[in-house]
């Protein structure tokens, strides 16, 4: 029981994101929106064949060197989810993590299945569908977009939204990573010391055991 239900949220934002993206798939003509609150919050229908919120790698080896990267990340957060558990670290971490695998494994799903499964989503310049999916995206906070100043390091003179649009994986790992970096002191100083409680009272009994 204590392992589920940390692995029954990353399913349940699994399963949310997919039902939102393909709802929002079905449903809607790329590049089309519609208000939910005023001008300054819409669902807006786009596609992402790069990273998280919008940022993208240029050439089709990119891609799929970030299908893989994603799937390496995806197990490697599960495992280390499933340690932190076993250790019993405090249970706000576990939480992030379970986050934050639940929103790594919502965009895998999209990068490798979804070039295959909904047509019309992978690039038409790819060799194969298959790990060449794009994210589906939609949730767009229009505070402000336009064309950045010439003068500007990077981006000047690029035309951007101040906020990218984004899912709810994406956002799944942002709140997570947020909690982490907000509460990094107390939930890693109750790990360490929980470790070390553990320490001593594993040592006396090793003790006892040597003068036996």
């Amino acid at each position: 029981m204590k392992y589920f239900k940390f692995y029954l949220l990353t399913i349940g934002i699994i399963i949310l994101d997919q039902v939102v993206k393909l709802v929002v798939y079905y449903n809607m003509d790329l590049g089309n929106e519609f208000p939910v609150f005023g001008e300054w919050f819409k669902i807006h229908y786009t596609v992402n064949p790069g990273m998280a919120f919008g940022l993208e790698l240029g050439s089709e080896f990119g891609k799929f060197a970030l299908t893989t990267f994603r799937l390496i990340a995806m197990v490697g957060i599960g495992y280390y989810l499933f340690t932190l558990i076993k250790k019993q670290v405090p249970q706000g971490l576990s939480w992030c993590i379970a986050l934050i695998l639940g929103g790594a494994v919502g965009n895998v799903i999209d990068s490798t299945f979804y070039g295959v499964l909904l047509p019309g989503n992978a690039p038409d310049n790819v060799r194969t569908p298959w790990f060449h999916g794009q994210v589906i995206d939609m949730f767009y906070i229009d505070i402000w977009e336009g064309r950045v100043a010439e003068w500007v390091p990077l981006f000047g003179g690029d035309y951007m939204s101040l906020w990218p649009i984004f899912n709810i994986a994406d956002a799944s790992i942002f709140v997570g990573v947020a909690i982490i970096l907000i509460f990094q002191k107390k939930f890693f100083v109750e790990n360490n010391a929980q470790e070390e409680m553990a320490n001593e009272s594993i040592a006396p009994s090793e003790i006892e055991a040597e003068q036996r």
